[in-house]
């Protein structure tokens, strides 16, 4: 029996998983603090899962302690509800967390294919695009195909 920190799920999508809407640009997301009933006081890391409330002081290092925090359980149990505990009673998985949660991943598909489409219309009317706007596409071009991928 063991604890794979590898299967727990995406900090993102665990977060909007369990209610909870991030909100705001760069890794530190802004929500509604459960533990205390604020709003817009708990901030969220989408990439550690850190997370901490700036009004009530509530404050985790990752989706396992908020998932021991705002249930009450304890570590093994809650590790097994993540999917991270590994024993004779439960056989391992290996979880391929999603690169987005499902909202973000629809927004970026929106901004990418409405760049392409832009640039589409643009050379259809017989402009050329600079090589700054056709490494740009292929980064769009390269986002579209690993977001319909990972949903796949």
């Amino acid at each position: 029996m063991s604890f794979n920190r590898d299967n727990l799920p995406d900090p993102a999508a665990y977060f909007e998983g369990v209610g909870l809407a991030l909100k705001g640009p760069g890794k530190w997301k802004t929500t509604r603090c459960e533990f205390h009933g604020g709003s817009d006081s708990l901030r969220v890391n989408t990439e550690s899962g850190a997370w901490v409330c700036m009004a009530c002081g509530a404050k985790g290092g990752d989706v396992l302690a908020y998932e021991m925090q705002s249930t009450g359980t304890e570590f093994i149990q809650a590790a097994k509800a993540l999917g991270a505990w590994t024993g004779p009673d439960q056989p391992p998985t290996h979880h391929r967390p999603a690169p987005l949660p499902p909202r973000a991943a629809l927004e970026v598909l929106g901004a990418e294919c409405n760049l392409i489409a832009i640039a589409g219309a643009s050379v259809a009317r017989g402009q050329a695009l600079s090589e700054a706007d056709v490494q740009r596409l292929l980064v769009a071009t390269n986002r579209v195909i690993r977001l319909t991928e990972a949903y796949k």
